[in-house]
């Protein structure tokens, strides 16, 4: 390991109130090659959990120049059985070994008794699924030894069983925990979409000390008889109602680090880059206003 790696590695590098990309690997000899101007990468630690072979080359290249976030999948911080400790030291080590100016995870569960999948599982938003998910997140914290972001997922179902609203459920669970909130622009946007629910009313609860990181995306449309709904694929560019909510959503929130999301259908590198300078226009946008503003 050089001594430019090393030195980078000595303390998180702290991502920027600018526009980023998710890491693909299709993408990595591009940004290497060409250096791109962007203000981080964000990475799915699962993906980088082997003991050796390129993706971990590569990481180790990209991170010696740029900031990254790691995007976790597999905590399964809504699971009715323990963390799975192996995962978490899985993670912790990559968190010691690049550390990332953030890390984060979903608001969800994907594992059962000896069964796992890789589906967001939505839960119940109970009394008892809030304590379960705030210990969890607090064994979390606890083993990383550092705050984590907790992302609002995307729905197409609700419980009968649950009685807290889902953002006073993200909300508390974000408080009690200590936690930060991941706010995805695009899943505030499909759920409230699929439910009728009021997105002035689902944002309501959360604050701008609570939001660390925005992420945006595109999403799919399915017709089902006379009614659509809306999938999260991430496979399509951000649409213009969801660049709209994230403008208002900046408006409340300020300058957030914010990530353009593709994991399907992924674009060449200079296309991904377009939507990220959409991103960057609006924050800059965003901070020529609060400089008028402040005068």
């Amino acid at each position: 390991m050089n001594e430019a790696i090393t030195s980078l590695r000595s303390a998180p590098a702290r991502v920027p109130s600018r526009a980023g990309a998710g890491l693909k690997a299709v993408h990595y000899q591009t940004i290497i090659d060409e250096q791109p101007d962007i203000g981080w990468f964000e990475i799915h630690p699962e993906n980088y959990m082997g003991k050796g072979g390129a993706p971990l080359r590569y990481l180790e290249r990209i991170r010696s120049d740029y900031p990254i976030s790691m995007h976790s999948v597999g905590t399964s911080l809504g699971s009715h059985l323990p963390l799975d400790r192996t995962h978490l030291n899985e993670l912790k080590q990559l968190v010691d070994r690049f550390q990332p100016g953030l890390v984060s995870e979903h608001l969800s569960w994907s594992h059962g008794y000896e069964w796992y999948t890789n589906d967001l599982i939505p839960l119940l938003y109970t009394k008892e699924s809030l304590n379960l998910v705030v210990e969890h997140i607090e064994q979390v914290q606890e083993t990383l030894q550092r705050k984590i972001l907790i992302e609002n997922p995307s729905s197409y179902l609700q419980f009968k069983q649950s009685d807290i609203p889902e953002q006073e459920f993200l909300a508390e669970a974000v408080k009690r925990s200590g936690a930060g909130l991941l706010l995805d622009v695009n899943n505030v946007y499909v759920s409230c979409k699929n439910h009728n629910w009021d997105i002035e009313e689902y944002l309501s609860p959360i604050t701008r000390e609570m939001v660390g990181e925005i992420h945006l995306a595109g999403h799919a449309i399915q017709s089902l008889g006379d009614q659509e709904l809306l999938i999260d694929d991430h496979g399509s560019p951000v649409c213009t109602a969801v660049w709209e909510l994230y403008r208002h959503c900046i408006d409340r929130l300020g300058e957030v680090p914010t990530l353009i999301e593709r994991d399907s259908n992924i674009p060449s590198f200079a296309e991904l880059q377009k939507e990220v300078q959409f991103a960057e226009h609006y924050l800059r946008a965003n901070q020529e206003v609060d400089r008028v503003t402040t005068r």
